[in-house]
């Protein structure tokens, strides 16, 4: 099997990226397909980030103006986006469909789905329920804050006290103490059938510069490395920052895994690839035999701009099916109001969404399709992997 060629110029040992593209006409031997890291409906996904983000595109700005100053006339008070988060779209039973579905039809193999929401395990200990034979595990993406910062860590296959443990990583995000965590991460590790992943690791969420996370990240691995079984590789970054990722966990002697990191209803573009037959099997070959075969799938190819804009559309669309009721993108919407009361967007704003809002809705549809999804295209390159 080749070896994946590292930006330093050197091998990502006991790690084989297989690209699908050129590879699925071949009879690939493995019979199981798992897809880590994928969020559903259960999902908070924060919105600090807005204010940065708008500041850099006329529309948005003047949508995000248009709305803060609708909520100051409203509530007497700004609007503050650290009480804001919105919900991914599909709920437990839809996300195990998408992913196993893409496993299922195109590599014709087994799936198993690990789902991880931010920071609570609802949907996914709704997996036995759903599929019957119990063989997903129970998995969540923790948060762990750092200073200034934090982290994301995949903690895969919580297992029958999933419950307990969710308790005990819930406490520690409230209440930090950094003396503690390579004890509690040694903790979760001692069971042998848990894999403890370090998702996205250079992904600068916080926005504390690349070279003070990218600090931050190795200050961590040197002290929690024992308890670290795999670094990610993340189906919704760079290649470049991917190939960084390699490095890095070249540089900790740790095997490399996918990480889809799917939020909306396009699948995982990144999937392991096992002849495991069931999810602690394929912990095993992660953790004792050091081994990770990653399967990159088509629509990772796309440029990552026109990936980002499908992916807003379909959170944005009218989904009339919603479990919850949430049929519109703005009741996924929501806000923690000054008087303490959480409300969606459709709440605050009515059903008649501000005029820049449904205008930004029409640009980012328009953008899915004919001569400007090809300009996108040109724009973003043909393609950063061949």
């Amino acid at each position: 099997m080749s070896l994946i060629h590292t930006n330093s110029g050197g091998t990502l040992e006991n790690t084989n990226i297989h690209l699908f593209w050129r590879e699925h006409n071949t009879g690939l031997a493995h019979r199981t397909g798992v897809s880590l890291h994928g969020h559903t409906l259960h999902s908070r996904e924060g919105l600090q980030f807005i204010p940065a983000i708008c500041g850099r595109v006329p529309l948005l700005d003047s949508a995000l103006t248009h709305g803060a100053a609708r909520y100051r006339r409203t509530y007497g008070r700004e609007l503050e986006f650290s009480r804001a988060w919105w919900t991914p779209p599909l709920s437990t039973a839809q996300a195990l469909k998408v992913e196993s579905g893409q496993i299922e039809s195109q590599l014709g193999m087994n799936a198993l789905v690990s789902l991880t929401d931010h920071d609570n395990i609802d949907g996914a200990a709704s997996l036995g329920l759903i599929d019957g034979a119990g063989c997903h595990p129970v998995s969540v993406e923790w948060t762990v804050p750092i200073g200034g910062s934090f982290v994301h860590i995949g903690v895969h296959n919580l297992g029958q006290d999933a419950a307990d443990g969710m308790k005990v990583l819930s406490a520690y995000t409230a209440s930090p103490e950094s003396r503690k965590l390579p004890e509690l991460l040694e903790w979760f590790a001692q069971d042998p059938a848990v894999l403890i992943v370090l998702n996205h690791p250079l992904w600068d969420e916080r926005g504390i510069g690349e070279q003070a996370h990218k600090e931050m990240i190795e200050s961590f691995l040197k002290t929690n490395r024992p308890s670290i079984h795999a670094l990610e590789m993340n189906g919704l970054r760079s290649w470049k920052e991917n190939l960084a990722v390699m490095d890095l966990a070249n540089a900790f002697s740790l095997p490399v895994v996918s990480g889809g990191d799917r939020h909306g209803r396009e699948p995982n573009a990144v999937l392991n690839v096992t002849n495991s037959l069931n999810f602690a099997e394929f912990v095993k070959e992660i953790r004792l035999d050091r081994w990770s075969d990653i399967m990159v799938m088509p629509h990772y190819r796309k440029p990552m701009r026109t990936r980002i804009i499908e992916n807003l559309c379909e959170i944005l669309k009218e989904d009339p099916a919603h479990p919850l009721g949430h049929f519109s993108w703005s009741d996924r919407v929501f806000y923690k109001c000054e008087d303490s009361v959480v409300r969606s967007l459709t709440e605050l704003w009515g059903h008649r969404q501000p005029l820049v809002i449904r205008g930004f809705i029409a640009v980012m549809q328009l953008a899915r399709v004919g001569p400007m999804t090809a300009a996108l295209r040109a724009v973003g390159g043909a393609g950063e992997m061949a």
